[in-house]
């Protein structure tokens, strides 16, 4: 699909009503495969009200890549996936041109990168060179090949996946592509209560779930979507709570725990999180309070500590959330 495509599907900008509506209706669906993650269910929504990109890590076996496939599902999108490897390589991603000897021309075969919804199945898995053939699309929603740029959808959405537990065959994600992701989100084990009802749920069933399989249908569409991000475009964020973000930011950078701070493409996502998260409340303007409660997942995966604090054992997790208490918010 390209940019014309997209253009011509925009509908006008959603109420809010519409827009919790749609919302509501989307962890409806979710809901009838996936029990609990109500936290990391409401994040992917943030994100793809606000058109970011989302890293979900957790350990193995707690629903990470079946989430991101009722999600998908649940939008209506066109949905891809791939699974990293070693030996992936960036045109297994990007796609090729292909020489054609009966036309004597160069024809692009699309890799698989060529969707609206992206499945990034343990991006960790892969070296930094098959890592970095992403960052051009996440950030600029295009992709480079031979010299010519192919447009990807206005929507197009990365949901990644990795695992913290292992070191053996996995390669840490370079910070140029941490940056890229809006939100880093820890997927939890399930309570017991969740736990109970999953066993209960899934223990008679036989072989892989599928999101068609539990009655997970579509909700929404590109056309709606564009539509729900440009009503959270229009959310106002006033000048007092542009000052807030600015100062915990910059206190990432002046911390002497911190040997690499957030980025001032950290404050613009933080503003667009904000925004999209008073809209799925209902609200048209920023409270104080939408910042504090996604700074934790769009600034952990953005911070190195220093040396002595790696040393003392301090955890970025710790010094966030004490950087936001220390950060005075407007009243």
């Amino acid at each position: 699909m390209s940019e014309t495509d997209n253009n011509s599907l925009t509908l006008p900008p959603l109420s809010l009503a519409e827009v919790r509506t749609l919302a509501d209706a989307i962890r409806a669906e979710i809901a009838k495969a996936v029990v609990g993650q109500d936290a990391i269910v409401e994040h992917l929504l943030v994100a793809l009200l606000a058109q970011g990109h989302v890293l979900l890590e957790g350990p193995p076996g707690t629903a990470k890549t079946f989430l991101a496939q009722c999600f998908a599902a649940s939008l209506g999108l066109d949905f891809g996936r791939i699974q990293f490897t070693p030996d992936l390589m960036p045109g297994d991603i990007l796609g090729t041109n292909l020489f054609n000897f009966q036309t004597s021309t160069f024809t692009l075969t699309r890799g698989p990168i060529f969707c609206e919804l992206l499945l990034a199945d343990e991006i960790n898995r892969t070296p930094p060179k098959t890592q970095a053939a992403l960052l051009e699309a996440m950030q600029e929603r295009r992709v480079t090949l031979d010299g010519t740029s192919h447009p990807l959808p206005a929507s197009f959405m990365v949901v990644a996946t990795q695992n913290p537990i292992e070191s053996q065959g996995v390669y840490p994600l370079p910070e140029a592509q941490l940056d890229r992701f809006l939100f880093k989100l820890l997927v939890p084990y399930p309570s017991l209560a969740e736990e109970s009802r999953i066993v209960a749920r899934f223990g008679e069933r036989g072989g892989p779930q599928r999101p068609a399989d539990l009655g997970i249908a579509a909700q929404a569409d590109a056309a709606s979507l564009a539509a729900a991000a440009q009503a959270v475009r229009a959310i106002t964020l006033a000048e007092p709570v542009v000052e807030y973000i600015v100062r915990l930011i910059r206190a990432t950078r002046e911390s002497a725990d911190l040997a690499c701070g957030a980025s001032p493409r950290a404050g613009v996502l933080l503003a667009n999180a904000a925004r999209a998260r008073a809209a799925l409340a209902g609200r048209d303007y920023v409270l104080p309070d939408d910042v504090k409660a996604l700074a934790p997942s769009v600034l952990r995966h953005r911070l190195l500590l220093s040396p002595a604090a790696e040393i003392e054992g301090k955890a970025v997790e710790v010094l966030v959330s004490d950087l936001v208490e220390r950060t005075q918010a407007p009243r």
